[in-house]
């Protein structure tokens, strides 16, 4: 309060200082909220996949996460309705270009600027997109052709931008699986496959001239089911277990989560990149599967997601990175009923096609936060709350 007197020198007309006075608070109100709006990113996200045929509209998706507090989504292409429907909704989102266009864009520059120029410059930044992905799982998956095109269609993307004046603004990725990876047990052994070494020291070395992060598709919940006679299914959970000791580097994990993460900065260490950033850009746990997947419950699935969703509130690191808060995007936002595979595949949504929850953790459904996320969403980035505070406060001091 006494800062808002230092602006005004005494006037006569003490009715005209009140409604000075109560203009700047006014203001002042309303500015603080949206930049506490546009600061707050977080450390928690969510994957937005669309393989389904009812899902609610991307507008109404929007007010979902705003209702849930939730910032950071990834989408796994650049649909134009999830990008108008999220317009001034201040949520960051990770669009994506399909592994199918890779191939062009490695040898032909003109298809990335025709690319972003189609998909991020007309939304931009009406709708905060914050980064591309370039391509998904490419060099842990079969096709040595597009390990091949890669690191040629990830440089092409962001001159792209630079050409557009918004590799500033715009981070450029490519998220890996596990499957990259020779060994992850203990973490400090954490290491590359001989057979990508070549392509992701390329990648790696351009990252770390740009500034971009590691993303590792890193799931507990896939270990698990793979080997469920050896794994202890509460370490997967992060739920009370003995643990793991690593002699190496003298640190215990009571955890898989941060196992996994552990041993890509090994990875990344033995390549020369220790302080490149590792970022989760796919985790969670199925609710339901086949006969054969064991432990694709839905009390697990709340389990796991309960546990990590407190973790990341925490914003703390890993024993091996402890100053570095694990950032992770967790899969997925909805079930979708399309998704060919075995059973767990449409069944990792955190909440169900009506927008209602999957099983709580602490999220509320559309249903019961529809009503007021939109009063919040109608102003933009602004909240009411601050405006009526105000108004009120104006009435009576005038």
């Amino acid at each position: 309060m006494e800062c808002c007197f230092a602006f005004f020198p005494p006037f006569k007309n003490m009715g005209f200082y009140s409604f000075g006075f109560c203009f700047v608070l006014l203001f002042n109100l309303l500015l603080s909220n949206c930049l506490v709006a546009q600061a707050f990113t977080g450390t928690y996200g969510v994957n937005y996949g669309r393989i389904a045929d009812n899902l609610p509209p991307p507008a109404t998706v929007a007010i979902l996460l705003r209702a849930n507090k939730i910032k950071n989504i990834r989408i796994y292409d650049a649909d134009h309705e999830v990008l108008k429907g999220f317009s001034g909704s201040g949520i960051e989102l990770i669009v994506g270009i399909g592994n199918e266009y890779l191939k062009d864009m490695s040898v032909y520059p003109d298809k990335a600027v025709e690319w972003v120029k189609e998909n991020v410059e007309p939304f931009f930044p009406g709708t905060s997109i914050s980064g591309i992905a370039v391509g998904n799982e490419i060099l842990g998956g079969t096709d040595v052709e597009l390990w091949e095109v890669l690191v040629p269609a990830v440089k092409n993307v962001y001159h792209a931008l630079e050409q557009l004046h918004l590799s500033d603004k715009i981070e450029v990725s490519s998220p890996h699986s596990e499957a990259v990876f020779a060994t992850t047990f203990p973490p400090s052994a954490g290491a590359f496959k001989e057979s990508v070494l070549p392509y992701m020291r390329s990648l790696l070395q351009f990252f770390s001239q740009i500034g971009s992060p590691f993303y590792i598709n890193a799931y507990p919940f896939l270990a698990y089911i793979n080997d469920p006679s050896h794994i202890d299914i509460n370490y997967a959970l992060s739920q009370p277990n003995p643990g793991i000791y690593d002699a190496k580097t003298n640190l215990h994990y009571d955890n898989m989560f941060e196992a996994q993460i552990d041993a890509a900065y090994a990875a990344l260490e033995k390549v020369g990149h220790s302080k490149m950033q590792v970022i989760v850009s796919e985790t969670g746990w199925a609710s339901g599967g086949d006969e054969n997947e064991a432990g694709a419950t839905l009390k697990n699935a709340r389990t796991y997601n309960h546990n990590l969703r407190k973790r990341l509130a925490r914003k703390k690191g890993t024993p091996y990175r402890p100053k570095m808060p694990v950032r992770a995007y967790i899969f997925a936002l909805f079930n979708e009923n399309l998704k060919p595979g075995p059973t767990s595949e449409r069944n990792f949504g955190l909440f169900k096609p009506d927008g209602s929850i999957s099983y709580d953790i602490g999220f509320k459904g559309l249903a019961s936060s529809a009503a007021t996320s939109l009063k919040d969403c109608q102003f933009g980035r602004f909240s009411l709350i601050p405006l009526i505070a105000a108004t009120i406060l104006v009435f009576f001091l005038i």
